[in-house]
């Protein structure tokens, strides 16, 4: 069966500290796939705080997740609170990708790599719209 690769490119711009909650659990007692979603979308809003814009206000227009890939390395437990590091590339000139590397933060190990595919979006158009300047000088030039 082929796998999906993804490699963590450098250098990480933000890292958030998050506790796994007990809703955050499946019945085999470990955080489900669609719990770490949940857990990468508090990350990346967290991210884009750090640098004053938020999802619906991406320097002046608002931004959509496009597609998801994530690879699991091991279970995340109850017991865990993760680091998630993340890095962006891959601008185009309508949006750009987020990368995550969720580690425990007790024992630095690596839980999950992931990617996200982020757009910028008119929501009153219904449309792409282009990435802002902004953006591409904070993190691409």
């Amino acid at each position: 069966m082929a796998r999906i690769k993804l490699s963590f490119p450098e250098p990480i711009l933000f890292a958030a500290e998050i506790p796994v909650r007990i809703t955050d659990l499946n019945y085999g007692n470990h955080v489900g796939n669609d719990a770490v979603l949940g857990l990468l979308h508090e990350a990346r809003v967290q991210f884009l705080a750090h640098y004053g814009w938020t999802e619906l206000n991406l320097a002046g227009v608002s931004c959509i997740m496009a597609d998801a890939a994530l690879i699991y390395k091991s279970e995340i437990l109850y017991t865990c609170t993760l680091s998630v590091e993340m890095s962006v590339a891959e601008a185009s000139r309508a949006g750009f990708e987020v990368y995550y590397r969720v580690k425990d933060l007790a024992d630095g190990s690596v839980k999950v790599i992931a990617k996200t595919a982020i757009v910028c979006y008119d929501y009153t158009a219904r449309k792409v719209c282009l990435l802002p300047e902004a953006v591409l000088k904070q993190w691409f030039l």
